[in-house]
This record gives C-alpha cells, structure tokens and sequence, in this order.
C-alpha cells in the first residue's frame, strides 16, 4: 500500500502567517467620504436595501491583510464591509457565491452575503451579515460535523470546479469544471502553483519535481469514490470562530466542489482536535488510504503560501513532494 509521511504542523511557518493576516487595520477607521449617496454604493444599499434611515457609526475591525474590513452600525442592526481599493468586483463576487452555496446547506454557520459591486474610486466592495463572534473558535466536535454535514449537502452535478474562478488568498484559484477529480486537482491546483513558482522564482527544481509528482500521483486515489462536494476551500484557524452562543462559524472562503479530503489541506494551521475527525468522520467516513492523501493536500497551501510569502515555505513544499516521489518511486 502506498504511504506517505505526514508533516507535523510548524508553528514557525504557520505564526508568521496568522500575525500578517491578523494585523489591526486602524488607519482605515473610515471609508474615504463620497459627494452624495449615489457615488457611495455601500451607503446606499444600507440605507435602502438594507432598510436601514441612519448610519450611527463606522468602525474598523482586525483583518487580513488583503482587504479592509470594517463594522457599520445603523438603526437596522449591523453589517460587515470588506473593502479593496486595487482588485475588481470579480474576488467578491467569488466569495459571495460561495457564501450563499454554504449558507444554502443549512449546516455550518456562515456570514449570509448581501451585496458586492466595485467602488466608484477603483476597486471593490461586500457587504454580509455581521456575525457577533463569541470568546473562543466553538466546540471543535460540533464543528466537525457541521462541516461534514455541509459536505454532505454540497453536491455538484457539473463536476469539479465552480461556476467562477476565485481566490486563495490574494492567488488566482481556477475552477473550470472537470469530471475527473484527479484531472482537475493536477491542472489547477498544483500544476498552477508550480508554474507560479516558476515564473515567480524561476524555481525549476520545485517545478520539475512537482510536475513529476503529478504524473505518478494517482495510486494515491486508487480504490476510493471521489464525489464532488462543497469545499470551503480555505479553512485555517484565522476563518474558524464562533458566534455569541458558542455555534461554529467559518469566513473567507475560497470554495469550489471537490474531493472532502481537500478541506484539510490547510489542517498545519488550523488546529483541529481529534474530536474534530472523529465527528466528522462518523458523517463522512474516513476512506482507505486518508493519512496517505493528507500531504498531497496540504502541499497546494504550501505552494501558494511560498508564492505568496517567499521562500520561508519552499522547504515544505519540497519535502512533501520529495517525500511522495521516494515512496511512489517516481
């Protein structure tokens, strides 16, 4: 039986991470101010479609550090706002579909997307449900099912893929429907990473080793069933929380419909307990080969880490696949 060798999480890798993504944003306590209603178009949906009559405050909250984030209170309760003044509408279009497609599940709780359109000053805008996070990430075996469940729910009669291309991070995340799971998981997720890596670096070796990889992979897959299901694509412990009663909510998603197994490529930062799996697996059993797949995902999230963030996570990557092809004999 083919075995590969499970990386431990790396907490020096992974808290560099959670401190760029975490940082406070207080230099944008306020969205620039519009000349009228109408060249505001967060203003205005609040105000309309959002049956709010006033806007009593505009604070901002710790995000990542990609998009600004920041809280509106009005009369009509509270709404949550991401702005970015550099990308196009198309990252929160992507993320909005795929709020809506976890919400519709009825399973985990996650923020219910409202509105996203681009600014009138260049860039783009969402607004979503506030969700009033409580003190700790929830109860980790609660999580776990919910997350099944969701997983359960989220079929896909088109294939895998997405109706749009999104991103992870601030990366390009291709998704144009493929009916062959392996197909689609070596085109667009680790073959663009490692041309990515190429172009970025000019890192051959990591390119030619990956690519090798892919080609000598599928043992890995032999024997199991494969279904497309709803993926939150993205789910580390910065997009795990809690709401005011203790219920698990998950944010920022990347989704798209793959294998389940995928979820848990970024499981070195994201600190799920046993208790987690074990929910899990007792509504989505465990499959034969599960700890012998677990690096073939997490090496996407290495990939786009290193070329998000440089070389601090090329050594990752290239153990893992390293690793992959000694026991494959590629």
């Amino acid at each position: 039986m083919v075995h590969a060798g499970i990386l431990q999480p790396i907490p020096s890798l992974c808290e560099p991470f959670l401190r760029i993504r975490r940082r406070r944003l207080a230099r944008y306590s306020n969205l620039t101010a519009m000349a009228s209603l109408g060249d505001d178009p967060i203003r205005e949906w609040i105000l309309k479609e959002g049956k709010a009559t006033q806007i009593t405050r505009i604070s901002p909250i710790g995000g990542g550090c990609i998009n600004h984030a920041s809280r509106y209170d009005t009369d009509n309760g509270s709404f949550f706002v991401k702005t970015n003044r550099e990308i196009g509408p198309s990252m929160f279009e992507g993320e909005a579909i795929g709020l809506n497609a976890m919400y519709n599940t009825k399973s985990v709780r996650v923020p219910q997307p409202f509105k996203f359109g681009p600014l009138p000053t260049g860039g783009s805008f969402i607004i979503m449900e506030f969700v009033e996070f409580g003190s700790s990430r929830g109860n980790q075996s609660v999580l776990g099912r919910r997350l099944a469940e969701m997983h359960k729910a989220g079929k896909s009669d088109k294939g895998f893929g997405f109706d749009v291309d999104n991103t992870i991070g601030s990366t390009p995340q291709i998704n144009s429907w493929s009916s062959d799971w392996i197909e689609f998981f070596s085109e667009h997720r680790l073959g663009y990473q490692l041309k990515l890596a190429l172009k970025r670096f000019g890192d051959s070796e990591i390119f030619e080793k990956g690519r090798q990889l892919i080609k000598n992979m599928k043992p890995l897959f032999e024997g199991i069933v494969i279904e497309p299901c709803l993926l939150h694509g993205d789910l580390w412990s910065g997009n795990i929380s809690s709401d005011k009663n203790g219920d698990p909510v998950i944010l920022d998603p990347a989704c798209y419909y793959g294998h389940n197994e995928a979820e848990f490529g970024m499981s070195w930062c994201a600190g799920f307990s046993g208790s987690f799996y074990s929910s899990y697996f007792e509504v989505m059993p465990k499959q034969p080969g599960f700890e012998n797949r677990r690096d073939i995902y997490m090496l996407y999230h290495y990939l786009n880490h290193y070329n998000l963030f440089g070389y601090g996570y090329r050594s990752s990557s290239m153990s893992i696949i390293d690793n992959y092809l000694r026991i494959l004999k590629a």
